[in-house]
C-alpha cells in the first residue's frame, strides 16, 4: 500500500483525526441521551470522565491553532467576534441601534397611543461609563480574546486545556443577583474570580460567547437553557455571539436559522449581525429586554434550537459519517452495458 508523501494530504489525515476525536465524543454523548438515559446523570458521567475530556481539549486547541485560523472569508471566528464588538461598543455601532430602537418605539407610541419603553438615553449612559469589555467565553478551551486589550476576559470549560481558563459547568452555573456598587466594582469581581467556578452574579458582563458550544449538548433544551442563562449574565444592550457549525450551502439550513433566530428572540434579544460562512454560521444578538416572553416553556421555544443530528437514529448518525462510494467510468459503463442485455418485456399486455 502507498502512502501519500504530499504534506498536504499528511496535514489533511491529521486533521481529520483530530475532527474525529470531537465527533465521537458528540455522538456518544447524542447517543446515551437518545438511548432514554436521564440527562442530569449522563452529564455528571460526562463531566467526570476526565481522560475523554483531556483529550477533547487538547484535540480541540490543536484544530484551533493549526487548522482553524482563517475560516470565515479570510477572517477566523475569533476575529469576526473580536470585529463585531469593536464595530458595537467602540465605533457607535450600540449607539446606531438605540437611535432605531428609539424610532420604533416612537411609532409604536403613535400607533397604539401608549407611552414607549425605556428612555433611550437612560440606557445609553448606563453603557458608556463601561470600562474595559467584559466577556465571558463558554466552553472556551484555550482563553483565545485573551490577547485583545480590550477585553477583560472570563474562560470557562468543563476541561480547560491552559491554566488562564476557569473550570465550569456552565450548564449547572448557579446565577446570583447582581453586584451592588457599593460593595464591588464589576472588573473588581472578575479579577478576583478563581477556579471552579460554581456561582456568578447576573448583568454582569457586556459579552457572552458561544463558540461552537450549543452543537455540543445532545437536545434543544440544553441548548436553549444556556441562552436563557447568557440572557441573565448580560448587561442590558450586552451582546450574545453564537457560532455553531454548518459546512452545507448558505440556504440548506435557513429554516433552521430562522427557528434558532426566533427562539433566542423570545429571550428578550434581537438580532444584530448574521453571517454564513463555507462552514459556520455566525450570529450576534443584542439583550433588548430585562424581560423574556411569557409562557416560555409552553410555547415550545426550547424545542426550536435544533440541529441536524436530533433527528437521526443511531443506525443513521453512524451511515452519515461514512464516505460515499462513488463509481468509476469503467463501472458505470460495465452497468449500462448490463442493462442491454435484459429480455425485452411486453409492458402492454391488453
Amino acid at each position: 500500500m502507498l502512502v501519500s508523501k504530499d504534506p498536504r494530504c499528511k496535514k489533511k489525515a491529521e486533521q481529520e483525526k483530530l475532527s474525529g476525536v470531537l465527533k465521537d465524543v458528540h455522538k456518544k454523548l447524542r447517543r446515551k441521551c437518545r438511548d432514554g438515559g436521564d440527562f442530569d446523570a449522563i452529564w455528571q458521567e460526562h463531566c467526570e470522565d476526565e481522560q475523554t475530556l483531556a483529550t477533547y481539549a487538547l484535540a480541540m486547541k490543536n484544530l484551533a491553532d493549526n487548522y482553524w485560523a482563517k475560516s470565515c472569508e479570510g477572517q477566523g471566528r475569533i476575529e469576526w467576534c473580536h470585529s463585531v464588538c469593536q464595530q458595537y461598543f467602540l465605533q457607535g455601532g450600540m449607539e446606531r441601534m438605540l437611535q432605531k430602537d428609539e424610532k420604533r418605539a416612537r411609532l409604536a407610541t403613535l400607533l397604539t397611543a401608549a407611552t414607549s419603553g425605556q428612555p433611550c438615553s437612560t440606557i445609553s449612559s448606563s453603557m458608556s461609563k463601561m470600562g474595559k469589555i467584559r466577556l465571558l467565553d463558554v466552553g472556551s478551551c484555550y482563553n483565545p480574546f485573551l490577547t485583545f486589550e480590550e477585553f477583560l476576559t472570563v474562560g470557562i470549560d468543563i476541561v480547560p486545556a491552559v491554566e488562564s481558563v476557569y473550570k465550569c459547568d456552565f450548564l449547572n452555573l448557579q446565577l446570583q443577583k447582581p453586584l451592588q456598587p457599593s460593595h464591588c466594582s464589576e472588573e473588581g469581581f472578575v479579577h478576583q474570580l478563581h477556579s471552579p467556578i460554581h456561582t456568578l452574579p447576573a448583568h454582569l458582563f457586556h459579552v457572552v460567547v458561544f463558540s461552537l458550544l450549543l452543537s455540543y449538548f445532545p437536545s434543544p433544551n440544553q441548548r436553549w437553557l444556556c441562552c436563557k442563562k447568557a440572557q441573565e449574565l448580560l448587561e442590558l444592550n450586552g451582546l450574545l455571539l453564537i457560532i455553531t457549525p454548518d459546512s452545507s450551502h448558505e440556504n440548506r439550513h435557513a429554516l433552521m436559522m430562522r427557528s434558532w433566530r426566533l427562539a433566542v428572540e423570545s429571550l428578550g434579544f434581537r438580532r444584530y449581525k448574521y453571517i454564513k460562512s463555507s462552514h459556520m454560521h455566525l450570529i450576534a444578538f443584542r439583550k433588548v429586554s430585562l424581560a423574556t416572553t411569557s409562557d416560555l416553556m409552553s410555547s415550545n421555544y426550547s424545542e426550536m434550537l435544533y440541529i441536524p443530528q436530533d433527528f437521526q437514529s443511531n443506525e443513521e448518525e453512524d451511515c452519515a459519517g461514512k464516505p460515499v462510494e462513488v463509481r468509476s467510468d469503467l463501472e458505470n459503463d460495465q452497468l449500462a452495458e448490463s442493462f442491454t442485455e435484459l429480455p425485452n418485456i411486453p409492458w402492454d399486455l391488453e
